[in-house]
């Protein structure tokens, strides 16, 4: 699991979303025409192919897949290479919340484990949160998208479990609860914040405190507002 900075470069040739054809450039580029935060949640596929013909089945995306492959280079110098193939599901009425997986075609030579370590200790990401005026309209869509059904629903707060953290499907006032004050349009669902894990949560403030970056503690959270976030809560949990 991994967080992607992303941007548009200058001068790129970016296709149109057309019928059966998701645009990810086009997708990127209105969204920070109209803000930055998280734009996008993807979810590791085995087979994106045959995830995209179960998203068509579904009636959640009927786009074909979309694969690219690049040389990248290691530490060292040294040339390998790297693709992949992502398939799409389209949220309706949620111009500004992507939903994608992505199959690894060479994972051994993505993934450097020298890259995998930060000084704060974080081990992964816990969760990513989706807000909504009315979440239960998109109940359908998240078990379609995550082949899993929410736990434990009621009307203000759905959590779907997955291997190694969950998705939450939330209000915004429920998820100003746990996060703090989310930025979001209040016709339109949006992710709002997302978790990772730490082993040390004061170790984590003494850091942010020298860094001058704001935080606040949440319950069990330690949290960095959206404000201080490009748009986004960022949340670490104890491990």
């Amino acid at each position: 699991m991994f967080l992607e900075l992303i941007t548009v470069g200058e001068g790129a040739q970016i296709p149109p979303h057309k019928q059966g054809q998701f645009s990810f450039g086009a997708f990127v580029r209105d969204y920070l025409l109209a803000r930055e935060g998280l734009a996008m949640l993807v979810l590791q596929s085995p087979d994106s192919k045959a995830d995209a013909a179960n998203f068509s089945r579904k009636g959640i995306g009927a786009f074909e897949p979309f694969h690219f492959e690049r040389i990248g280079k290691k530490p060292d110098g040294t040339e390998t290479k790297v693709a992949f193939t992502l398939a799409f599901a389209a949220l309706e009425g949620a111009p500004r919340a992507g939903f994608f997986v992505c199959q690894h075609h060479y994972p051994e030579n993505f993934w450097n484990p020298a890259f995998q370590v930060h000084e704060n200790g974080a081990t992964g990401l816990s969760a990513v949160a989706l807000a909504a005026p009315q979440p239960e309209r998109h109940v359908a869509f998240l078990s379609a998208f995550t082949d899993v059904a929410p736990a434990e629903p009621d009307v203000h707060d759905f959590t779907y479990p997955l291997a190694r953290g969950h998705v939450d499907l939330l209000t915004p006032d429920v998820a100003g609860e746990i996060y703090g004050p989310v930025e979001i349009d209040s016709n339109e669902p949006g992710f709002v914040a997302f978790g990772a894990r730490l082993a040390d949560l004061p170790a984590q403030a003494k850091r942010l405190d020298a860094a001058k970056i704001p935080y606040q503690f949440i319950g069990t959270r330690l949290v960095i507002p959206a404000s201080a976030a490009f748009g986004v809560a960022i949340a670490f949990e104890a491990t």
